[in-house]
């Protein structure tokens, strides 16, 4: 009677303290297209936090990130904290440059996926 009362306890502590651990990192993907819909690789993603100041001013803050997409066109990013993110996506396709840009909206323990098109 002691050997199961003490295993229903110790089960029961294992199992709040795995249930708090809840997984809070926020991934974003950006898939990045020609205006036809067929993925682009190459591109040159950049996202950025814009900040607005005391004074009204918009600053890009800190929290960064720069990638390359690869061949489906994706490129992922991880971030430990919810946020909204400024997207600039670039690349030369021959002779033109192409350019997007976006907003994106992370969620704590979710991947956001944002499709931009180039043009």
């Amino acid at each position: 009677m002691k050997k199961s009362l003490f295993i229903s306890i110790a089960a029961c502590i294992i199992f709040i303290f795995s249930a708090c651990d809840k997984k809070t990192d926020c991934s974003a993907t950006v898939v990045c297209m020609d205006n036809k819909g067929v993925p682009i690789s190459n591109v040159q993603v950049k996202m950025f936090a814009t900040v607005k100041t005391s004074s009204y001013t918009n600053v890009v803050a800190d929290v960064k990130a720069n990638g390359i997409t690869d061949a489906e066109g994706k490129v992922k990013f991880i971030f430990k904290l919810p946020a909204i993110f400024d997207i600039n996506a670039s690349c030369i396709v021959g002779t033109k440059t192409l350019n997007s840009a976006g907003i994106i909206k992370l969620e704590e323990g979710k991947n956001s996926e944002k499709a931009i098109t180039l043009q």
